[in-house]
């Protein structure tokens, strides 16, 4: 098998392009490098600049590389700016993936793994002790999880129509990094959030302390990004077994459920910095807990995640300490 990963110099995407490349697989890489980073990949992996958008360079790619299946991460995935510019959303996370699709099944790819999100699942009306399954009725609640809900429904359809065998994986809150130089560069998700504040001297922020939880803040479920890299691998491998065939749609998270306060008091053992988090009003739409079940992930593709928290949120502080000297010498 020779694996095109879309988005591969991204953040996730350059774990799983490692995580493949490093298991043998044969993987090249289109990424339009607006937010990915070329030096995130190792030698040896074909890095091709462009957009999966383009569909003439899509099927050049297969061609040159003799592609026989795809990993999509490519995509745009701020919910705020999601609320924001939902055109762009759809136009690129829908539009562009069903330009992607009609390329690669013209030039004979019959394997396709999604990259997709638990934003599908929005705020589910369930017990709040309960694991979200893949069950668990989807109502996004933002432009960013309808693309990506959307997205499934696309590659669904798209592999019964072409004979394309599927894999749709959607991952909750992820975290961490294999090495400093591969962490994430953003700041949109909670622990580079409370990196920033703590290394500009403010105290972390805890929206809402009187939820139905344990601690009254929200619980969440945090994958280790080498556990969805890994998850990828497995993804792939399973549709290039003989036998392969129709689609699955498979959560991937660690079951365990971690709060706010949890995360926040973590965070403060890691970096020392002990500063009291302020607690500010609810967020809207911001569920009690969103904790979701990986069994079926573990049935199909044989994996689990191995990996906590506290490794989370240590990889992801070195990374930090990489680019922000300063908050080292705090």
């Amino acid at each position: 098998m020779s694996w095109l990963i879309t988005g591969g110099a991204g953040y996730i995407g350059a774990h799983v392009a490692r995580a493949m490349a490093g298991a043998g697989e044969r993987v090249v890489v289109l990424d339009n490098v607006t937010s990915g980073v070329p030096d995130r990949l190792p030698a040896g992996i074909p890095l091709v600049r462009g957009s999966a958008l383009d569909a003439d360079l899509v099927r050049r790619v297969c061609a040159e590389h003799a592609v026989t299946g795809v990993v999509h991460l490519a995509a745009h995935k701020q919910v705020g700016e999601s609320v924001a510019r939902p055109e762009l959303y759809y136009r690129e996370n829908v539009g562009g993936l069903a330009t992607l699709l009609e390329a690669v099944a013209a030039a004979g790819v019959r394997r396709f793994v999604f990259s997709s999100s638990a934003a599908v699942y929005g705020n589910p009306d369930i017990p709040v002790t309960d694991l979200i399954t893949e069950s668990t009725p989807c109502a996004p609640v933002n432009p960013y999880g309808e693309t990506k809900l959307a997205g499934e429904w696309l590659v669904r359809a798209a592999g019964q129509a072409h004979g394309m065998a599927t894999v749709c994986l959607r991952y909750f809150n992820v975290a961490g990094a294999a090495e400093p130089a591969l962490a994430d560069t953003g700041v949109f998700n909670i622990v580079p959030m409370v990196f920033d504040r703590l290394t500009r001297g403010e105290a972390p922020r805890i929206f809402g302390d009187d939820y139905p939880t344990e601690d009254g803040t929200c619980v969440r479920d945090y994958v280790h990004v080498c556990d969805l890299a890994e998850a990828h691998l497995a993804a792939a491998r399973r549709l290039a077994r003989p036998d392969a065939g129709g689609d699955l749609t498979l959560n991937i998270g660690t079951g365990r459920g971690v709060s706010v306060r949890e995360l926040v008091d973590v965070i403060a053992e890691v970096t020392g910095d002990r500063t009291p988090a302020i607690v500010e009003p609810r967020r809207p739409g911001d569920a009690p807990r969103a904790v979701g079940s990986s069994a079926l992930a573990e049935k199909e593709l044989g994996w689990t995640a191995s990996r906590g928290v506290r490794d989370m949120v240590g990889s992801a502080w070195a990374g930090w300490c990489l680019r922000h000297p300063e908050a080292a010498s705090r």
